[in-house]
């Protein structure tokens, strides 16, 4: 199959899977069309086995966030966006996998493009996992920098143990699929163990970047700190109160994501 034709047909399974997943309410207008350009790529140039991994993260990722919304609705002023995905945050957990599909087309015989796509996709895999069931610990989350101070379920940088175990096994999900299907010179053990140890380092550097860069703001009226801004859900201006104003959770997500593709390849390669 040439190249033109391959992105095609990656182009039309990208656009198929977006409108379903916007039927679902899984994705915004906004988000179905990043969808169909990260998909498109990676579909396109990667080819079945990228295809398999992308849609296994899209799948358990939106099948958690539809299968716990009524868990976390009171957490809802918390976040910036709901479980309906828009570009930003498409992009922000995508947009790194896509480049490296870039990179694979570049250089085809190389083996850290597959380890670095597949980390990245660990680790977005392993941060949207433990929010999802992090809200199931028994006792409030901690924060990452010192892991003594309590914060409110929800809440930017905060770790807990049902978390921790849900992002480690989100990252590993991705690590099994990516050792099975790998059509590169790396063993399976060195790129299952590389590939879980990122994502979980960068649904950590997640957390941590959470609690001590991402902008955060107060609503003065209802007291409540949120990632919302320029207004909160009661309709007042919110205030910034930490972090860089414009580091927000789409940012902090593909930070994480290019994080853990850097240290996914090293250790795979290493």
């Amino acid at each position: 199959m040439t190249l033109p034709v391959q992105l095609a047909a990656g182009f039309a399974l990208a656009a198929a899977v977006a409108l379903a997943a916007r039927r679902a309410g899984s994705l915004a207008d906004s988000g179905a069309w990043s969808a169909t350009l990260v998909g498109g790529l990676i579909f396109g140039l990667g080819g079945w086995r990228w295809a398999v991994l992308l849609l296994a993260f899209f799948f358990t990722s939106s099948g958690l966030s539809h299968a716990f919304a009524v868990r976390k609705r009171g957490l809802g002023e918390k976040y910036a966006k709901g479980h309906r995905r828009d570009a930003g945050q498409v992009l922000g957990n995508g947009g790194v996998a896509a480049v490296m599909a870039l990179a694979h087309l570049l250089w085809p015989q190389a083996a850290w493009p597959w380890a670095a796509f597949a980390a990245s996709l660990a680790a977005v895999n392993a941060d949207t996992w433990a929010t999802e069931l992090g809200v199931f610990n028994p006792s409030p989350p901690r924060l990452l920098t010192n892991l003594r101070q309590p914060v409110e379920k929800g809440a930017s940088g905060g770790v807990s143990a049902v978390g921790t175990l849900a992002a480690w096994a989100g990252a590993a999900l991705i690590a099994g699929l990516a050792a099975c299907l790998d059509a590169t010179a790396l063993s399976a053990s060195r790129l299952l163990a590389a590939v879980s140890l990122a994502g979980l380092g960068g649904a950590l550097f997640d957390s941590w970047l959470g609690a001590t860069r991402q902008a955060m703001y107060r609503c003065p009226v209802c007291g409540q700190e949120t990632e919302q801004h320029p207004r909160h859900r009661c309709g007042a201006p919110t205030v910034q109160v930490r972090g860089w104003g414009w580091l927000n959770n789409d940012w902090v997500n593909a930070a994480s994501s290019l994080a853990a593709a850097f240290l996914g390849a090293a250790l795979a390669l290493l």
